[in-house]
């Protein structure tokens, strides 16, 4: 078992790809590149556009100025930079951030907005709370008279009362009819 593991590893020192790098550089890719960790031979458009941008001279000497715990992490932010830099030459990732704060800031004014909207509506929902507790208090039985039958008349009563399921007032209103 064990030998048949070991042919396909020879056989892949044997026909070594060379990194995106070294195969979009036409150069010979062996054990000591820089180049071929962060850039395996399937991305190769990743370094195409850092390349672009960057040139490859100046991409290992910021390769080589970071820690090797980093490199990872600088190789990606790289990437970012020049992928932003191709989609906008001028501004790059500095045009992205000042869109998504210009985003921020709109989405902030119109938080700001609904805020202020949603304190005048609880405003005035109080304002209608405590005029329909004064009638709740003050009249708690309106008494309206119709005179359409001169020997009898129609008492009609209105009761406010406060509905917690509507988070409001309801009115009751009640008929009693009654001979005089």
């Amino acid at each position: 078992m064990e030998s048949t593991d070991q042919v396909p590893n020879a056989r892949a020192r044997l026909h070594h790809q060379p990194c995106a790098a070294c195969r979009m550089l036409r150069r010979r890719c062996d054990n000591n590149c820089v180049l071929s960790p962060y850039f395996p031979p399937e991305e190769i458009e990743n370094f195409a556009g850092v390349h672009k941008v960057f040139g490859a001279s100046n991409i290992i000497k910021m390769i080589q100025m970071v820690e090797e715990t980093n490199r990872d992490d600088a190789v990606k932010s790289i990437v970012y930079e020049a992928t932003a830099r191709v989609r906008d030459p001028v501004y790059g990732c500095a045009g992205i951030i000042f869109h998504l704060q210009k985003m921020v800031s709109e989405l902030n004014s119109q938080l700001e907005t609904v805020t202020a909207q949603v304190m005048e509506i609880q405003v005035q929902r109080d304002k209608l709370l405590s005029l329909f507790m004064n009638i709740n208090v003050d009249d708690h039985h309106n008494l309206e008279f119709d005179d359409t039958n001169s020997n009898s008349t129609a008492i009609t009563t209105t009761q406010w009362s406060l509905d917690p399921l509507f988070d409001g007032c309801t009115a009751s209103i009640y008929d009693d009819s009654f001979q005089f």
